[in-house]
């Protein structure tokens, strides 16, 4: 994740390919063609955020090839992966994913409530995660849980993830870590 250290707010970029990204704030996958030029806006975790003819765009680790930059492996597991190391992937995924607005990760902004696992007979796992947003009008809920389920989705053994988004308990500053805090400086 060095080069994205590299980027830099308003550097424009050309598209080496045709990419698919996930719109921001709805959510929904599309595709930005070759030679289009895109700004960036915030690199954080194994995403990039780039603007583009006005609107937002997540694209993901394994497409930064598309920016110019090396593309990151998707995230994988061994197939003998134990209970544990899955659940461990999850967080660790998890602390990869950002709210496109805020440069701290979902999980020490404190939005990540619970996560659970469950094992079906083939040996494939479901995941649920709940989490919330900082506000309930919030407009990034769809691209965080669509960035979070890719990257979960990388491992073989987890054929699905759903997400659902809580407002109860409501979020509050209070749940981020200190490091959050200290990030957004809200000490």
């Amino acid at each position: 994740m060095e080069q994205l250290e590299g980027l830099h707010r308003g550097q424009e970029l050309p598209l080496q390919r045709d990419v698919a990204v996930i719109s921001i704030p709805f959510g929904k996958t599309i595709t930005l063609p070759e030679d289009s030029v895109v700004s960036v806006m915030q690199a954080k975790g194994s995403s990039v955020s780039v603007a583009h003819e006005g609107r937002l765009y997540l694209v993901e680790g394994a497409n930064l090839d598309a920016l110019g930059l090396e593309a990151l492996p998707r995230p994988t597991l061994p197939e003998d992966a134990t209970d544990e190391e899955i659940e461990a992937f999850v967080w660790e995924q998890l602390r990869t994913c950002f709210d496109p607005e805020i440069p701290v990760d979902i999980v020490e902004l404190g939005l990540v409530y619970g996560c659970r696992i469950e094992r079906l007979i083939s040996g494939e796992r479901i995941v649920t995660l709940r989490m919330t947003l900082t506000a309930p009008g919030c407009g990034m809920g769809d691209v965080i849980a669509a960035d979070a389920r890719n990257k979960i989705l990388g491992a073989p053994q987890i054929s699905q993830v759903h997400v659902d988004i809580v407002f109860d308990p409501p979020w509050s500053r209070e749940m981020m870590s200190d490091e959050a805090k200290l990030e957004l400086g809200m000490f």
